[in-house]
């Protein structure tokens, strides 16, 4: 289906082929975007009212807001109450002189699958609830389906393949992940670059010894954020400066302020916060990372998870000169999966490359199996149904809260495996981490994530991923008592 060229009075010209899977507001998303990219919608373009491009598709007004709505997220367009949506202002070209959102004036940037820092350590001691952050519902793992892809692959392996898997992983693991991230995630990218790894702990500390060796000593963090992987880029030799998260993701004016030359965040879903990367401060990432010839590490946290609309798509789609994305199955599957990515800039690539001789890969049939499933499209299944089974979950877990302590303010957007309960200014997190601990419930303080303990705020994560959905009443019952144990009458 192509969307017949519209010409207006400001000039905007819309001519984009919106064949290919899915709803018809995610192929006109992608078509957009894509638009966009290639420089067919230039920077400062108006589209064309929703209402008339509605009208020329032969669809719903709903189908183009949502759209619309999906790439003001990105920061792609920018809306304002009467006036036209238009593409957002961008910087400079790329070399091939075609305008992208963000995008540089030159190319180059100039453990376990299970997330490290998702819990404080774990203590010997055993609960009978468990609000952990950072696991996904292990009896929701697709046990027959899995096997089914392992045995079709010994099956029909080739014997060649059965040696040390090349470079960067095995190329059919790779060139599937690349199709699934464009896909469903808008990421520009293909198989060349995409590095199978142990997990995002395992990616980030590879690139970034590969920083370290281009002479990068220092890297900026979210605070909060996951605690573990800030401790990953310190043993490997980087030294890490908070920079603070509110509301609207990480504070970018922040950042310009300091003399560092990579970032690490997780715009699609802020941890512990659980917000949303502003769209503007995506733009002004990228804009940073371009003015300071540096990099983008992008976390692409709980992004398969979003339960009010559709998730925002990758910064790495938006430049992916300037952004490293990296990703893992611990969320959607399991940790003990042990399978991740990382995709980068070229010149990161090569580096990586170079400095993978003797690494460790995961299993060639784990990576085999993964491309079958997604290939047979039981990955995007298993999506479908765990994503229902998480949002009736948090539902329920909020509607709980709500009841049981109207006095906590909960946090984040609707997306994820975890939520933040700000508790009372007088209450002490750690007291009501201990008095849940002597009923049986685990919770994390949120300070555990903070660089920088701050008492005048308290507040806990509580992690919904692998708590049964029989046990969410329960746990709650004996979370309020915990919290009201330690505020007192």
């Amino acid at each position: 289906m192509t969307i017949p060229r519209v010409t207006l009075a400001w000039d905007a010209l819309v001519d984009v082929d919106v064949v290919g899977p899915g709803p018809l507001h995610e192929r006109l998303t992608r078509a957009l975007r894509q638009a966009i990219r290639d420089g067919r919608l230039p920077p400062g373009a108006a589209l064309p009212p929703s209402r008339t491009l509605a009208a020329n598709l032969g669809c719903s007004r709903w189908v183009v807001t949502q759209a619309y709505g999906q790439l003001v997220a990105e920061g792609y367009l920018t809306a304002r109450t009467g006036s036209a949506t238009r593409v957002r202002e961008l910087e400079p070209t790329s070399t091939s002189g075609t305008p992208r959102v963000g995008a540089p004036a030159a190319p180059g940037a100039g453990g376990t699958g299970a997330r490290p820092g998702s819990l404080p350590p774990r203590p010997e001691r055993t609960f009978r609830l468990d609000f952990a952050p950072g696991l996904p519902d292990l009896r929701a793992f697709p046990r027959r389906r899995w096997v089914e892809a392992v045995r079709s692959q010994l099956a029909t392996l080739p014997y060649t393949e059965l040696g040390y898997p090349p470079e960067g992983g095995c190329a059919r693991f790779r060139w599937v992940l690349a199709d699934y991230l464009r896909r469903c995630r808008g990421a520009q990218v293909d198989g060349d670059d995409v590095t199978c790894c142990a997990g995002v702990a395992d990616g980030v500390a590879r690139l970034a010894r590969c920083l370290r060796e281009a002479g990068i000593r220092r890297i900026a963090v979210e605070d909060p954020g996951w605690t573990r992987l800030r401790q990953t880029l310190e043993r490997v030799g980087l030294e890490t400066v908070g920079v603070p998260v509110d509301d609207r993701g990480i504070r970018v004016d922040e950042l310009v302020r300091l003399d560092v030359r990579a970032v690490l965040v997780t715009p699609a879903h802020q941890f512990p916060t659980g917000v949303v990367l502003a769209p503007e401060r995506r733009t002004a990432l990228l804009t940073w990372a371009r003015e300071v010839d540096g990099l983008v590490l992008e976390d692409d946290y709980d992004a398969e998870f979003r339960y009010d609309r559709r998730p925002v798509g990758t910064l790495q789609g938006t430049d992916p000169e300037r952004v490293a994305l990296f990703g893992s199955l611990s969320k959607t599957l399991s940790p003990a999966v042990g399978l991740g990515w990382m995709v980068t800039p070229p010149r990161w690539t090569r580096a990586l490359r170079a400095s993978e001789v003797g690494q460790t890969q995961p299993s060639v049939l784990q990576q085999l199996a993964f491309a079958h499933f997604v290939e047979t499209g039981g990955y995007d299944r298993h999506l479908r149904s765990v994503r229902q089974r998480y949002r009736h979950r948090r539902d329920a877990l909020v509607a709980a809260l709500r009841t049981r302590l109207p006095e906590c303010a909960i946090a984040g957007v609707a997306a994820g495996l975890h939520i933040v309960l700000h508790l009372p200014p007088a209450a002490s997190a750690a007291t009501v981490v201990k008095n849940a601990a002597d009923a049986g419930v685990r919770v994390a303080d949120l300070d555990t994530y903070r660089i920088h303990p701050d008492p005048t705020s308290p507040g806990l994560v509580l992690g919904y991923g692998n708590l049964p959905d029989s046990a969410v009443d329960e746990a709650v019952r004996l979370l309020a008592m915990a919290v009201h144990r330690a505020t007192g009458p």
